[in-house]
Parts: structure tokens; sequence; C-alpha cells
């Protein structure tokens, strides 16, 4: 067999994605062997993480299309195994890097990651729909997107994300769902059926902690916190376990709304964080005739802009104000965000320019190390 088609065939198994990890699964010393006899036909080992992987069919398959489209190759067979522990240990050492320490990788000082905790005053201000929209948003413009469904309560993401399927555990590290390129971790994936959290908030702090800790999200470009409504313990934790996260208040035009999400931003000025901006929902419903019905007044956004602009110190901007829509809550029912399925609708094009103002949003310098050093 000529070392031409060799090449080609390991050139091909590079495209092929591990849909956990999302990295090639030559890099991830997945592949235990390739074999290509004179007749084309390919034998390839791929080595899963555990025995159990519920995405195997999704490797066999990439495997098979990527070799299949080779020119010369006329048959491709995908033999499955399992790392050993060995193994599983070289590729998580790989993965947090040798010799590290376990912690919140978001927090060190080279990290470039843009944390945002989506906040509200209290609920029903669609927060948690914003913070899946704008997340899909940036994985869509091919940033590296994850999400931590931190409403330990009130747990909606998985469902707004259409994810079934559960996290996958490799020993100590949990390798999370992902869905339209972005990945989710929840503690509604921990639960069976739709059974209550009853926790305390120790408790509550360590879940937070080890979604942050063994919970292996890889080199984001942008992680989005959806907190639970007010200001109680998880806004806290996040505060002391992510000081460098900013907070993004959501809100509806209504005066009262306003007046409640003001202390869901005014947080920063006890924890040390900033304000990112505010994001105004449900702003107006688009008529037939072109108007615009303010079902639940108007303004509200802006006046909370303007305020937590005089608390924090800094200025807070309103990031944008998005209408009602029913395909918004249609989407969401069928885990399809609507900057994907339906991106020419007004609250799409919304949705989508908020985005791109976070993504556009500078990452600080202080703490980074610039690898400079005098002369």
């Amino acid at each position: 067999m000529s070392n031409t088609l060799e090449q080609a065939v390991h050139a091909a198994l590079a495209t092929v994605i591990d849909p956990e990890l999302r990295r090639p699964i030559t890099e991830l010393g997945m592949v235990e062997s390739v074999d290509v006899d004179a007749g084309g036909r390919v034998k390839l080992a791929v080595l899963l993480t555990i025995a159990g992987c519920p995405l195997r069919g999704t490797i066999t398959a990439d495997s098979e299309r990527a070799l299949s489209a080779v020119p010369g190759v006329t048959a491709v067979e995908v033999d499955l195994k399992v790392m050993n522990q060995a193994q599983r240990d070289a590729l998580k050492e790989q993965l947090r890097g040798a010799g590290s320490q376990r912690g919140i990788p978001f927090n060190e000082p080279g990290s470039l990651t843009k944390v945002f905790a989506v906040a509200s005053g209290k609920g029903g201000v669609g927060k948690s729909s914003l913070t899946v929209n704008l997340a899909c948003s940036l994985a869509a413009q091919g940033l590296r997107v994850g999400i931590v469904d931190a409403d330990v309560y009130g747990f909606s993401v998985p469902g707004l994300m259409g994810i079934t399927q559960p996290p996958t555990r490799v020993d100590d590290m949990i390798l999370p769902p992902v869905a339209y390129g972005v990945k989710v971790i929840s503690i509604g994936m921990f639960v069976s059926g739709n059974q209550p959290v009853a926790w305390r908030g120790p408790m509550l702090h360590r879940a937070l902690e080890q979604f942050l800790t063994d919970v292996y999200f890889g080199d984001l470009d942008a992680l989005f916190l959806d907190l639970p409504p007010g200001t109680g313990d998880i806004a806290i934790s996040v505060a002391q376990l992510l000081p460098k996260a900013e907070i993004l208040v959501v809100t509806t035009p209504q005066a009262a709304a306003a007046d409640v999400a003001e202390r869901a931003g005014a947080i920063a000025t006890q924890t040390g964080q900033s304000v990112a901006g505010v994001i105004e929902n449900m702003s107006y419903l688009e008529m037939p005739d072109g108007g615009r019905m303010e079902l639940f007044g108007s303004g509200g956004g802006a006046v909370l802009a303007e305020r937590l602009t005089a608390t924090v110190g800094t200025d807070v901007p309103l990031l944008g104000q998005i209408p009602l829509d029913i395909l918004l809550r249609e989407g969401g029912d069928a885990g399809e965000p609507i900057v994907l399925g339906r991106p020419e609708t007004p609250a799409a094009v919304a949705l989508n320019a908020i985005a791109g103002k976070l993504a556009a949003k500078p990452r600080g310098l202080p703490g980074m190390k610039l690898g400079l050093q005098p002369r």
C-alpha cells in the first residue's frame, strides 16, 4: 500500500473531532491503530474514555465518513475499545496540563475566558432563554462557549438546548454534553425526572464549585452562568468562586421589575465585581400593522442602566431590547434557540446584536502574565 494513501488516511482521521472534548481524536490518544491493506480496506481501532460512552455511535459514524471520503479507500471497519487506567490518566493530565493542580481554570492569571453571570431581580423575565440564545449566537460566530446552569432550583437550560444525554464521567473528570457547539452542565443532568432539588447554602456552594473544578470545559472564549433570581447563596458563591465574572442584569420594561433588578446588579458594590450591562426583555410586541404594543410599560431598562451607573460608579450600558416573540418561546420548548432556528426574526436580530457587543468586549489585563522581561 502506498505511503500516499496511508498519509491521506491519517490526515482524514485528524478531522474526526471527539464530540465531548471537541478536539481531534488523533490528538487525544484515542487512535490505537490504523491498518490499510493492499485493497484499500481500512481497519481502525479507537479507544473510548469509558465503556458506556454515550456518543460512541457518533465517533464511529464520523470516523467512517471521514475515511470513506479518502480516494482509494474501499472499505472501513471501526473497532471501539476502552482506555485502560494508565491511558485515562495520561488523557486527564494532557487535558488539565502536566503537573497542574485542580482548581478553577477561569481564575488562572493567563485565562482569556470572559465570564458572564446572568442575573435578574426576580423570576419570569426570560433570563435562561437569553442565556441560551446569547451563548448559541457566540458559538455560531466561531467562539468556544460554555454554560453553567447555576439556577439549581429552577434549572431549565438542558431543555432549552434540547439536551437529554447525561455528562460522561472519566474518573474524577466530568465531560459536559455539547449542543449547538456549546458545552453545558446543569444539576438537571444529575436528577431523575422532574425531581426537585432541596439544598441549603453549603450544598449549593459545593455543587457550583464542583461544576467549575471537575467539569472539563477546555479553553473557552466565553462562559455564561445562568443564576437563580435575586441575591442569595448562588450569587454570593459566584462572587467568591469567580471574582472576575461580569454581571449581566436582565429586566423587563416595567418600573417595578427594574426596581427589583437594580438589587441584582448593585450586589457588585459589595462583591467587587463589574456590571457588563443591562438587557431589557419583553420590551414590546410588534403588531401586524407595524405598530408596537408595550405590554409591560417602557423605559425600565434605560432607567435601570442609569441607576446602576450611578450606584457602581462605572458606565453600565443598556445592551439591547428584546421584543416579545412567540417563536422565541416555541424555540425554547423545542430545544432550538431562535438565533439558530429563525435568525431573521426581530428577537433573534436583537439577541445577535447583544452577543456581538459581548464578543467585542475587551478582556482586562490586570493579573495577566504578558511574558515580558526587562532587558
